[in-house]
């Protein structure tokens, strides 16, 4: 009995030397993915897709109404770029604004919801008061309380970034509080036993032992900003890349509206790839323990 254990257990150890002499590469490679290992067949798909645009429209295979060109788009992209689109401020004017509107609201955000999830999540009391309140209002879509935030506060620029802050704020005060609910009790009787204050104890050991999940809900909270901030601005504005995507869609510029789709998209990219930055730099050890 015991030899033929020894014997599969042979088996099962080599299996992957087996593998890896005969393909030249670990079989563990194939589960998983990594940065690196897809950048080439994203690379790939993205030029197929564009391929794909422009053999479409050069044939004529659908009207320029409904998929105009590349070479539209480009040329949408130049006018509006220096305001020659009738009744539209420029490109940079309307990107500039959307950002200062997104971001605004987003570290307004940050600045009330991290204390907050972190006394939620060190605090009997204040998780008490505060968790219904936000699991209420939490999966409400924005549009259904935009219009009671125009009764309340106009169509103004108050009124939009209450609303892109109402939306970045339950995402991230719940990721701060998870954050602080994960932090070994171990580590803050440490703290306690050598002296440490309350306060001390919460900046040195809770809110660093939360930066991971802080950080990642910083990132889909600014992506929830980013979203409704577009439908935001389709419905009270007169400026921002949402409006002036309504606005080239009234007149039936299908050129406008896809290059402003694809600005907003590209705008979203970059952000996410600032809030990855951010993520390598504050918490470098994520994913390292």
């Amino acid at each position: 009995m015991s030899t033929t254990k020894t014997e599969d257990n042979r088996v099962a150890e080599s299996a992957p030397n087996k593998h890896r002499r005969k393909n030249g590469r670990n079989p563990a490679s194939h589960f998983g993915s990594n940065e690196h290992k897809t950048t080439r067949i994203s690379v790939v798909t993205v030029i197929f897709l564009l391929g794909a645009w422009w053999m479409t429209t050069y044939f004529g295979l659908v009207k320029p109404l409904f998929l105009p060109s590349p070479d539209a788009i480009y040329n949408a992209f130049y006018k509006a770029l220096f305001s020659t689109l009738p009744g539209q401020p420029n490109l940079l004017d309307n990107t500039l604004i959307s950002l200062a509107r997104v971001f605004g609201a987003f570290l307004l955000a940050v600045v009330t919801a991290i204390p907050l999830g972190l006394a939620m999540g060190t605090s009997r009391i204040a998780n008490g008061i505060f968790d219904p309140i936000i699991e209420f209002y939490r999966p409400l879509p924005p549009l259904a309380y935009l219009p009671l935030v125009i009764i309340w506060l106009g169509i103004g620029e108050t009124a939009k970034i209450v609303l892109i802050y109402l939306a970045c704020f339950a995402p991230l005060v719940i990721a701060t509080k998870a954050g602080a609910r994960t932090v070994p009790r171990e580590q803050i009787n440490a703290a306690l036993s050598l002296g440490a204050s309350r306060w001390q104890v919460l900046r040195y050991v809770v809110l660093r032992g939360s930066m991971p999940e802080i950080i990642t809900g910083m990132r889909i909270s600014i992506g929830f900003g980013w979203t409704t901030l577009v439908a935001a601005e389709m419905v009270a504005a007169n400026t921002g890349l949402g409006q002036m995507v309504l606005k080239a869609s009234n007149y039936l510029r299908t050129d406008v509206v896809i290059m402003g789709i694809i600005i907003i998209g590209l705008l979203a990219l970059f952000i996410d790839l600032i809030m990855r930055k951010a993520e390598k730099l504050f918490v470098p050890w994520k994913g390292k323990m």
